[in-house]
């Protein structure tokens, strides 16, 4: 067991070193003998533009992979996720309120970026709750995952007409935000994401007993004397923060918080959340380190939307968690 987190650590020291290093405009190596024009510039790419991204890359990683197992667990549904079940969506229609209708609030600094960040947790929650009431009322799995997509495509529907009637120059930056990026943060943006990422994590490392009594049932976890309804919330409030906010400064990127959880049971054949919450994070900061590395063309100054990445990574797990459940083998 040690050795698996001890092989993935390694492996995430690589790939951050390697997306710091590699990129659009070619290999990167600052620490020359020479003080010239070039290693200036060098210093720049990496110091200004390159370590942000690879930061804000294992952040979003640790927050969308721990939102998944989380959500999976509260619905004990495997194909639970802040994608798939409109939570996303739900942070995307909040920020298209700050950013398209009420472009005359969010003009400047740390106002402007707290603005997207609430409004992208309020509209996380604000789904959370939808999905939640219907799944104390509908018990069929697949009953609450539909009705969680229909709640994300009407959240969709809502950002499509907002951005019909947007000015031109918002409009424009909103698809450019929808289209997902790791880069281009402020260091304001950063720290709030930091921080809501650390509390987000902080709140699920503190329901892990809790989680693990919940696999059983509702029903037993009473009985051993959890609140479930105060679980609850507090795991909706972390996957709120978690996934309103990466969504808020990165844009909607799909299917790594419903299939890094499932990557992570593979390798590490465990239902303990005590392994199964720092493995998911783990694996989900590889992930998308991998993700950004693999986005970025060297030798032209193009970068491929990162979730058009996290898709095609993601959906042969997320296939192979259908089969499986069709052959009543649970990942």
């Amino acid at each position: 067991m040690k050795l698996k987190f001890l092989l993935f650590l390694l492996l995430l020291a690589a790939l951050a070193a390697a997306d710091t290093l590699i990129g659009s405009t070619g290999f990167v190596w600052p620490f020359g003998s020479g003080d010239g024009i070039e290693s200036d510039m060098a210093r720049r790419i990496l110091f200004d533009f390159r370590l942000p991204k690879a930061g804000v890359a294992l952040l979003a990683g640790a927050a969308l992979s721990a939102s998944g197992l989380l959500m999976q667990t509260i619905f004990r549904n495997p194909l639970a996720g802040p994608y798939v079940l409109g939570v996303s969506s739900g942070a995307s229609l909040g920020a298209a309120l700050f950013l398209l209708g009420l472009p005359m609030l969010g003009n400047a600094g740390i106002a402007r970026d707290l603005g997207i960040a609430v409004s992208a947790w309020i509209g996380a929650a604000a789904i959370l709750l939808l999905v939640t009431a219907v799944s104390v009322r509908i018990k069929d799995i697949m009953a609450v995952l539909i009705l969680g997509m229909m709640f994300g495509s009407a959240a969709s529907a809502f950002v499509d007409i907002l951005q019909y009637f947007s000015s031109d120059a918002a409009l424009k930056g909103f698809v450019i935000w929808s289209m997902g990026s790791l880069g281009g943060l402020s260091d304001g943006q950063l720290l709030i994401l930091a921080v809501c990422v650390a509390g987000g994590l902080l709140l699920a490392a503190g329901s892990v007993k809790s989680l693990n009594l919940l696999l059983l049932g509702e029903g037993y976890a009473r009985s051993m004397g959890v609140c479930v309804g105060r679980v609850r919330g507090v795991i909706f409030l972390a996957t709120s923060l978690l996934a309103g906010s990466v969504t808020a400064f990165c844009g909607p990127i799909g299917f790594v918080g419903i299939a890094v959880p499932h990557i992570a049971r593979m390798f590490f054949r465990r239902a303990d959340h005590r392994i199964l919450l720092p493995a998911s994070v783990l694996i989900g900061a590889d992930m998308m380190l991998f993700c950004d590395l693999i986005s970025q063309l060297p030798g032209t100054d193009l970068i491929l939307p990162v979730n058009t990445i996290t898709a095609l990574l993601g959906i042969p797990v997320v296939a192979m968690v259908v089969v499986n459940s069709k052959r009543g083998r649970m990942m």
